[in-house]
């Protein structure tokens, strides 16, 4: 049974952040994008870029934007979340995502929409507005990612051994030894090997690295070694990770900062954790530099996720400011 279009309009009041629609969206290839938007029909256009690659949009991620300005839409990128097939790498590239946000745009008949996302979003938000910055009315980023190798390596390697040495032990233990000169080159191809017994305790180990190094002050800081070969549910996100990044992100070498030029005009705010360890605030400067109209906003005590202490607080007046800005 159908519930009549008031109870559904009743229930939406109810709950702001209840989608105003969901849908599966054809983008090609495949491929079937869960699509949903929150707020007002007529809000400021707006669109959210979830992270990993390789995570999903989470209800919580509505609540980032004020139900009575925004029209904010929101999405599960190819292979992602709700979205079909699940965990498909075929035809998933940059390029696709960006395709596919045009697809998103033009079915909800936005002239310009805010573009909003942190991480893996970031890189997609900047990657989208500079292939297309005539759609982007401004764009708010959390702990930029610019997409390259040299990021991915240094997290992983000096950074993680620097601040957590006892879990670099741990993390090259999972490899033999011929591979610890090159680990996470060696990683990628274990997590995208087709064994189980392969890519199970790799795709576990580089996916309880990540959350300690994402966290400000993260619960645990050494792996269960025990618990790696026990069959449970694999983590999604290490596996689009490496299909990504194994390929530079599927970008041009330095891409995206090459390209900043093509931002001007356009407004931008960069919130970013005064000690994230993955996305450290050197990076945000740098694009800042090169991105005339931007400003970065340092969250003290905080590091890479979007729920240490203040940091969802500055991304959702990142938002709020942007819109104000846009309005005058």
């Amino acid at each position: 049974m159908v519930p009549d279009a008031d109870a559904a309009a009743s229930a939406r009041r109810a709950d702001p952040f209840a989608p105003l629609t969901s849908d599966m969206l054809d983008v090609g290839d495949g491929h079937e994008l869960y699509v949903e938007s929150v707020g007002r029909a007529d809000g400021i256009p707006a669109v959210y870029l979830h992270g990993g690659p390789g995570s999903g949009c989470q209800p919580d991620h509505r609540r980032l934007f004020d139900p009575d300005r925004f029209c904010a839409v929101l999405f599960d990128q190819r292979g992602c979340g709700r979205s079909r097939p699940k965990g498909s790498r075929e035809h998933n590239t940059t390029a696709h995502l960006i395709a596919d946000m045009e697809k998103i745009r033009e079915k909800f008949g936005f002239a310009r929409w805010m573009v909003v996302g942190g991480s893996w979003g970031a890189t997609l938000a900047l990657a989208y507005a500079e292939a297309h910055p005539e759609r982007v009315s401004g764009i708010a980023l959390r702990a930029t990612f610019l997409g390259t190798q040299a990021e991915v390596e240094t997290a992983f390697t000096s950074r993680l051994a620097q601040f957590y040495p006892a879990l670099q032990e741990d993390f090259l233990s999972v490899l033999p030894p011929e591979e610890h000169a090159q680990p996470v080159a060696a990683y990628y191809r274990r997590i995208l090997d087709a064994d189980p017994a392969v890519h199970g305790p790799a795709s576990r180990a580089w996916h309880d690295t990540e959350r300690a190094l994402s966290e400000h002050k993260p619960a645990k800081t050494r792996l269960d070694l025990a618990s790696l070969n026990v069959w449970r549910t694999l983590p999604a996100t290490p596996f689009m990770e490496a299909h990504y990044f194994a390929n530079n992100s599927f970008l041009s070498e330095e891409q995206l900062l090459r390209n900043a030029g093509k931002l001007a005009g356009i407004p931008g705010i960069i919130v970013q954790g005064r000690y994230d360890l993955l996305c450290p605030p050197e990076t945000s400067q740098a694009l800042a530099k090169v991105w005339p109209g931007s400003e970065v906003r340092i969250v003290e005590e905080a590091g890479h996720s979007l729920y240490d202490a203040g940091v969802r607080d500055a991304v959702m007046k990142s938002i709020a400011d942007l819109a104000s800005k846009a309005a005058r």
